[in-house]
């Protein structure tokens, strides 16, 4: 008998991923968890990171989140992203503009400058420039 996961990834634009692996990563609220086969079911919420979907072939496959839930129920796990991209649906150019503005913004003495959101939008564009390969 295969050990192997059903994995649902969707955000509220499209189904991201649908298909089979061996482990999941997510970036849970306090720090990264796996799900196996055979895990205890569970329901999670998940931070802003990178998905990770280890399929059958010892590949894996990246995806980065804004954050969401997470079902684990009867080896079936469903992932409710706010956002989700694949590899291939990462706008590079756009993600390397985001990051020059939020450290531009970051780097400005304006004190009307928000540099909570500044920082949440930099490692917003890192996760997706990890993903899409451009950064290690």
């Amino acid at each position: 008998m295969d050990k192997i996961l059903d994995i649902e990834i969707l955000s509220p634009e499209k189904m991201v991923f649908r298909g089979s692996g061996k482990v999941v990563t997510v970036p849970g609220v306090n720090g990264l968890f796996q799900v196996l086969y055979m895990h205890a079911p569970m329901v999670s919420m998940f931070e802003t990171g990178i998905i990770t979907v280890e399929d059958d072939k010892n590949e894996k496959i990246n995806f980065s989140t804004r954050g969401g839930v997470v079902e684990v129920l009867d080896n079936k796990v469903t992932i409710l992203a706010d956002a989700a991209e694949a590899k291939s649906d990462i706008d590079v150019e756009r993600a390397e503009k985001a990051a020059q503005r939020a450290n531009e913004r970051l780097g400005s003495k304006d004190k009307g400058i928000d540099r909570e959101r500044a920082k949440l939008s930099l490692h917003r564009a890192r996760i997706r420039l990890k993903v899409a390969g451009v950064l290690k």
